[in-house]
């Protein structure tokens, strides 16, 4: 016995009810097309993910119910039945559910067991658990829905489904990226395969949502672990898979489209550029502002905005102050020139003059110091916010981890702006990758967006004569690892120490972290790629005695 199911990998846009229906009901004409009986799409397709508290809005559960009815109509015309993620009512609150419609009519639902409540995830604000399952008629081949969390945990409700006549199971997800995921997810399936003696179909949404981005790779998988179809990250599709239940009643997913995995270079610049672009459509600017200062990442944050939007959407701004280098100019002019984009300048020697000038009386007998260098660096910020609010386009910011980390930064100044690409990725993660865009540049026949010096100098904020980043941090290789251990692992002062690291400057560093946390929280989001981001991933309180040193 053999019968098609299509996976519909989907961006569905938080909120947008009337516009996921739409893309819904195109992607369920593309697998009728494709010869399907059934399309399986992610979890709460409808609503986008996670609503977080627009489910608190009678208004919105009334229309997603009107939306709903619709799409249950057009499935039925298309002759085509469906799993999709959407909102019931349980005993006490509302459920997480995976609805299965056939003939154009609900059968059922099934609820999420395990809610997560926990990093970017606070479902238990929202949802109650399932404690029941059932499963499905198709085809011959009965099947049971679990939903995301469901499939990373041991016993049921998989172990539930493993007692009924189910063949095989269909997962529905929200899965948001981090570095790995995906091994994690593929390993995680087979586990769960091994204990339930059942095949998995894992469907996952693509697209960002404000710091979170889902990278897709939806995948089946059969018994030995072998998998049969998986798709292609952080992009829309629909693919065809095909079942076939052998004697003794065993479902087994037949090979098609396998997308390899992407390395860890790769996965990450398509989150990027993924999270960015949605970012900025889903929010309805028509283009990016950002300033070029010829340093590395801002040379990056370029190549991305280029890479998401095209080189007409991204406007760049030069600020050369007294300290800025004529090296770092060339290079900005050499990046944008590279990169096809738009560069204009406007030096802010003679604003800083006349701020100086203005508050000579208040700052009277006190020494220079990172005073002057905030203002020009907010300096900066006004004139970039003030191209952002005439043109349109949103500002984007250019920090990275490192210096977010340790207040390396200056509220209203170089942190001001709408978005912040490499927020989450280290100073030693920004090389890496930009050596990575350059010879993919080179692989296809194309000039490298980030010049050989821009890589080579010493970073520098370039606010005061000859001024280097380590005149006041730790080498950055130095710093991201206490970064890694501290932020990212949660270790304690003993235990980085222990693991090779200078106790004063792991003192320090650790210092300027807890001490900037307000500066953080008043930060722009920007793309999430690791599991310890800054935002909801890593929530510690502003005002806080807790001292680790």
């Amino acid at each position: 016995m053999e019968t098609r199911l299509a996976i519909a990998q989907i961006n569905p846009h938080v909120g947008a009810l009337e516009k996921n229906l739409e893309t819904m009901i195109a992607s369920a004409q593309r697998a009728a097309a494709m010869g399907a009986c059934l399309v399986v799409f992610p979890e709460l397709v409808l609503t986008g993910y996670p609503p977080e508290d627009l489910l608190h809005k009678p208004l919105f559960l009334d229309r997603l119910q009107t939306v709903e009815r619709r799409l249950h109509f057009a499935l039925g015309e298309l002759g085509l039945d469906g799993v999709y993620g959407s909102i019931r009512h349980g005993a006490n609150g509302l459920v997480n559910a995976g609805v299965y419609v056939s003939q154009g009519r609900e059968v059922g639902f099934a609820g999420k067991r395990w809610l997560p409540n926990y990093g970017v995830f606070d479902e238990q604000r929202y949802f109650e658990p399932s404690l029941t399952v059932r499963t499905f008629p198709f085809g011959g081949m009965p099947f049971g829905i679990t939903i995301c969390e469901d499939l990373w945990r041991s016993g049921d409700p998989l172990a539930q489904l493993a007692r009924t006549e189910a063949a095989f199971v269909i997962n529905i997800n929200a899965s948001p990226y981090h570095i790995r995921k995906q091994r994690e997810r593929e390993k995680t399936a087979f586990h769960r395969i091994v204990e339930c003696g059942l095949p998995v179909i894992y469907v996952n949404m693509v697209g960002g949502q404000d710091e979170l981005v889902f990278d897709g790779s939806s995948f089946a998988m059969n018994l030995d672990g072998s998998v049969a179809m998986r798709a292609n990250g952080f992009q829309e599709e629909v693919l065809l898979l095909t079942l076939v239940r052998e004697p003794g009643g065993v479902v087994r997913f037949l090979p098609g489209k396998v997308v390899p995995q992407p390395d860890e270079d790769q996965e990450i610049y398509a989150a990027l550029t993924c999270g960015l672009r949605d970012y900025v459509e889903k929010n309805g600017f028509r283009s990016v502002v950002l300033g070029l200062s010829g340093g590395i990442d801002s040379a990056l944050t370029a190549a991305i905005c280029v890479d998401a939007l095209g080189a007409d959407r991204v406007h760049t701004l030069m600020m050369p102050s007294p300290y800025t280098s004529i090296a770092s100019r060339e290079d900005a002019v050499e990046i944008a020139a590279r990169l096809g984009i738009s560069l204009g300048e406007v030096a802010i020697g003679p604003l800083f003059d006349l701020f100086r000038q203005q508050l000579a009386g208040e700052f009277a007998g006190l020494p220079e110091d990172s005073t002057e260098e905030n203002i020009q660096s907010r300096i900066r910020g006004l004139l970039l916010m003030a191209l952002s609010n005439k043109k349109g386009g949103m500002l984007v910011t250019t920090g990275n981890k490192s210096e977010v980390s340790v207040g390396y930064a200056t509220l209203y100044g170089d942190m001001a702006g709408g978005y912040s690409v490499l927020k989450d990725l280290l100073k030693a993660r920004v090389y890496a990758l930009s050596v990575a865009r350059n010879r993919w540049a080179v692989q296809q026949g194309k000039v490298e967006p980030i010049p050989s010096r821009v890589l080579e100098k010493a970073p520098s904020a370039e606010l005061r004569p000859d001024q280097k980043d380590e005149d006041s941090l730790p080498p950055y290789p130095i710093l991201d690892r206490i970064l890694e251990l501290y932020v990212e692992q949660e270790y304690g002062l003993e235990e980085i120490v222990a693991s090779g690291v200078d106790r004063a400057t792991a003192v320090r560093v650790i210092r300027l972290v807890d001490g900037n946390e307000y500066k953080r929280r008043q930060a722009a989001p920007g793309v999430r790629v690791t599991q310890r981001a800054f935002g909801k991933d890593r929530r510690y309180p502003i005002t806080n005695g807790f001292k680790i040193s």
